[in-house]
């Protein structure tokens, strides 16, 4: 079956070494609640904690993840979690145990960006048009 959306990405992974420490990170830092995930059989040791999900809209969601399989860090991917005001999350992030590495700037036509490292040493971003 062919996918009605039309953004080329559906599910996004950030992997962490303390579940709840991650997760009490992003629920502080974003102000929303997420959800364990029940994981089916052969799937070893891997634990996720979803972000919020919308199964009629059309933005992707994700989850945190924990497996001794793949580990966290600062190289790589970077997402950007879209906000009405990036500033406002990069405000919360040293609070929740993280760190600031570029405050709110602006990108052009694109608008503003924040990037920050949770407490798991992953690289996250936060995207606002204001």
């Amino acid at each position: 079956m062919a996918s009605k959306s039309k953004n080329p990405f559906t599910w996004v992974e950030i992997y962490v070494e303390d579940m709840s420490r991650a997760q009490k990170f992003y629920e502080e830092v974003l102000q929303f609640e997420m959800t364990p995930m029940q994981m089916p059989g052969g799937f070893g040791d891997l634990q996720m904690v979803s972000f919020p999900w919308a199964e009629d809209g059309s933005n992707i969601s994700g989850a945190l993840c924990k497996t001794k399989e793949i580990k966290p860090g600062p190289g790589g991917t970077l997402v950007y979690f879209t906000s009405e005001d990036c500033g406002i999350e990069a405000s919360r992030v040293e609070s929740a145990g993280g760190k600031v590495i570029q405050q709110k700037e602006p990108i052009g036509e694109h608008g503003f960006c924040s990037i920050c490292m949770d407490t798991e040493g992953n690289r996250i971003a936060f995207h606002s048009n204001k």
